[in-house]
């Protein structure tokens, strides 16, 4: 591809537009913006937003889009720094508050918890006697998106792009396996516009352009419902302001107060449904009064004036939904050249593009995009009645306080390990991620709770309303009969990929940090890096043959990964619908398999971090000698078809209770395993993460030149006084210095731990320091790790 190649972006938008500006700004000036409707107010999402910037976002990543978003767009002139209060009239909501306030921290944004008597000043139309208090963040404000797509397209126009009106996409053409260009229609006729590279930046049409390319686009269009008042005597420029314990949002236009809801039903809408739908804009359609009536009500019992004044101009403007509520950012499996910037609101609009032309011009992006990368979903997640009715749980969740476990609650259930039937019959309490359904824990362990005495002496720490959300104290006991007994885990939901063919060990040597190059029954930790030397992510390699090999990944982003570096010659195949896996851990492992299996299960004979073929019973295994709970044991592999048999036969000794997710983070964490994408990502190197060990010296890999022992931050375990739940900021001397990622209350040592980035300076041993907790100041200490077994006696035994 040439090094300015020819880039169509589809969309004029304020993605498009955003796009076009961040390319041709690094010198890709090749650069033909398509659009079906007029420039720039061209019909579709950017055309009647609102324009409110929220930037404070449980998400690291969304929140450093929206924050980049302000800080351009305040630099071309077309975004108001009014500010933006976010209030709460229930208790529940002000501690929410507390917690964003905590994340704006942790994320580099100011922002202030503010009593009412501040709320009323900053907006004085608000019935003071609603409000608990709330949340201010004084760069937050309004995005004027027709203005922003003006400014940023004529940067780029004047660096050489053309951007085209009246232009519809009409077909997606390619050769080989990549993009070659796309047909329009046009008044002047139908031709074919050639590209090397094809962003579509369609906004709610993406899944439309995706279908040309062959390509399913998770994303579902619903409307939305936005109004403005008659004149307001007493109205007055102020923040843009949430009401979110009633899903509204208010922002003024001059004398009039602006007021958008969320509290309606779901509206979607289909493809083929997007057009005037009675008005004279595609992206609006008319306005249904009874379902706003309900929201202006609630509007006017927190800003009392508007009961003295009606509602004018509503629409029903449609925007974009995906199954998890983030963008769809990469390139299309399958079709090299063809790339995602979908369901992209404006408030993170110059962010993505940004992240979008590193992508391209640098190969790799500043920002951590894991949560964003188009092929993070599971075919399963693809279909179109999933993908819808995710997409309306969002927008009724959109303003609703989340807890970080809470689980969508359909279509459920989706995925089930053949294990799912006996964990039901064992009062499995699930959640959900990725599809499967995954126990937490099992109320048949209650029993096991009493004779260790009651949650005091099981160690469940100083846990408070929050973080006893999905959260049982037989996880605790759970967590006790692993470390002293033998516990059965079912990990079938791990990501297994199989790889093979003559030159597979020769492929996976190069794209790995480690030594994957050895014998037969070897098992690898290793690391995934991008050309940056950020961790992509990490796993574990077991070579079952000379040309052949089973990964344990994170996810679908590294079946991607892997399938698109792989040469023709080696292939990659997703194992993990067909197979399944059980985790046998604790002291009594050896003493609960051994007397089932052909397998020679001492040390001598199955050391730590091999593997080999046998039988437990009658099932036929793949047994492979690791654990990320730090104790004896194995992860017994099967097809999906015996899973149930291997469950039985194991249980049938009598010996093992079952633990779900909750012990196995706490066990986890007592260990200082790593949690890829909330720990590290590709933010992070090897050596600051602690994962140096998985380089090897002299190795070449990907992302290698890139890398360096030279470190200014550490992830460390802290030991504090109270149970957090993660993303809370760290503060030394009275500056915040760090947050957290993995947190759990360690059954073991009795103590509430979390790991945390901080400064180098400050991760010695015995460093004090504060996390935030919803406010609260909570005090911890840096420790050493491993925090259990830090000689590896349990886990080698």
């Amino acid at each position: 591809m040439a090094s300015r190649p020819r880039t169509v972006i589809i969309g004029a938008g304020i993605v498009g537009c955003a796009l076009a500006d961040e390319l041709t700004g690094r010198g890709w000036t090749d650069v033909t913006v398509l659009d079906r409707g007029p420039l720039f107010a061209t019909g579709g999402s950017s055309s009647h937003a609102p324009g409110l910037v929220f930037q404070t976002n449980p998400s690291k990543t969304m929140t450093e889009f929206a924050a980049y978003t302000v800080r351009k767009y305040a630099a071309l002139g077309c975004f108001e720094q009014v500010g933006g209060l976010e209030v709460a009239t229930t208790p529940e909501r002000w501690l929410d508050l507390h917690r964003k306030q905590g994340w704006a921290e942790s994320w580099g944004v100011e922002g202030h918890l503010v009593d009412t008597a501040r709320c009323a000043e900053l907006w004085p139309l608000l019935d003071p006697g609603k409000v608990l208090g709330g949340f201010h963040v004084p760069t937050d404000g309004l995005a004027a998106a027709v203005r922003c797509c003006e400014a940023q397209a004529g940067r780029a126009i004047g660096r050489g792009a053309r951007f085209l009106a009246g232009h519809t996409v009409v077909g997606v053409h390619h050769q080989g396996g990549r993009v070659t260009g796309v047909a329009v229609e046009s008044a002047d006729g139908y031709r074919v516009v050639e590209a090397d590279v094809v962003v579509c930046a369609a906004g709610f049409w993406g899944p439309s352009i995706g279908a040309m390319a062959g390509l399913t686009v998770p994303l579902q269009p619903l409307a939305h419902q936005y109004a403005r008042s008659a004149p307001v005597p007493g109205a007055a420029a102020g923040p843009i302001l949430r009401h979110q314990d009633r899903d509204l949002y208010f922002r003024h236009h001059g004398d009039r107060i602006g007021v958008g809801s969320y509290s309606h039903r779901p509206m979607p809408v289909a493809q083929h449904e997007i057009g005037p739908g009675g008005t004279t804009m595609p992206s609006v359609r008319a306005f249904t009064e009874e379902d706003f009536e309900p929201a202006w009500r609630d509007a006017a019992e927190l800003l009392p004036a508007l009961k003295e004044v009606a509602y004018q101009d509503g629409i029903n403007g449609i925007f974009s939904f995906t199954p998890d509520g983030f963008p769809l950012i990469g390139e299309a499996p399958g079709l090299d050249g063809f790339w995602m910037a979908e369901a992209v609101w404006v408030t993170h609009s110059a962010g993505v593009a940004r992240a979008v032309a590193e992508l391209l011009v640098d190969g790799r992006s500043g920002y951590d995009l894991h949560e964003c990368e188009l092929s993070r979903f599971e075919p399963v997640q693809l279909a179109p009645a999933y993908v819808t009715e995710r997409g309306k749980q969002n927008f009724v969740e959109v303003y609703d306080v989340i807890h970080p476990l809470q689980p969508m609650l359909a279509p459920r259930p989706m995925r089930t390990s053949p294990f799912h039937a006996r964990q039901r019959e064992l009062g499995g309490y699930f959640l959900e991620a990725a599809g499967w359904e995954r126990p937490h824990w099992f109320e048949a362990n209650r029993p096991l709770v009493e004779p260790l005495g009651g949650e005091p002496v099981l160690g469940a720490g100083p846990r408070d309303e929050w973080a006893a959300r999905h959260w049982s104290p037989i996880a605790a006991a759970e967590s006790h009969a692993t470390r002293e007994g033998v516990a059965l885990y079912d990990m079938t939901p791990l990501k297994r990929i199989e790889v093979g063919g003559a030159k597979a060990a020769a492929f996976l040597q190069r794209l790995m940090t480690n030594d994957v190059d050895r014998k037969p029954g070897s098992v690898t930790y290793t690391l995934l890096l991008d050309a940056g030397g950020g961790i992509r992510s990490d796993l574990t390699v077991a070579r079952l043959a000379e040309d052949r090999f089973q990964i344990g990944a994170n996810g679908n982003l590294d079946l991607d990964w892997i399938t698109r570096h792989a040469p023709g010659d080696v292939y990659v195949r997703d194992i993990t619908p067909g197979t399944c896996c059980v985790g046998v851990w604790g002291p009594r492992a050896r003493e609960l398999v051994q007397p089932l299996t052909d397998m020679d299960l001492s040390h001598a004979g199955f050391r730590y971090f091999t593997c080999r073929s046998g039988y437990v019973g009658l099932v036929p295994v793949t047994a492979m000698r690791v654990s990320y709970v730090g104790e004896l044991g194995w992860e017994l592999y099967t097809t999906a078809d015996l899973g149930l048999k291997l469950w039985d036969t194991l249980w049938a000794t009598g010996l093992p209770v079952a633990g779900g997710r909750a012990a196995f983070n706490s066990l986890r964490v007592e260990k200082g395993y790593r949690l890829w994408g909330v720990d590290m990502t590709t933010e992070h190197g090897p050596y600051e993460a602690g994962l140096g060990f998985a380089v090897k010296a002299g190795k070449d890999f990907v992302g290698r030149d890139a890398l360096t022992t030279e470190i200014s931050r550490k992830l460390v375990p802290l030991l504090s006084a109270e149970v957090v739940m993660g993303k809370e900021p760290v503060r030394h001397a009275g500056r915040t210095v760090g947050y957290v990622t993995s947190a759990a209350y360690g059954h073991t040592i009795g103590r509430p731990i979390a790991y945390a980035w901080l400064p180098i300076e400050l991760t010695a041993p015995g460093t004090h320091v504060d996390i935030s907790y919803f406010g609260r100041r909570v005090p911890a200490e840096v420790a050493a790790e491993p925090l259990y077994d830090p000689q590896m006696e349990k886990i080698r035994r």
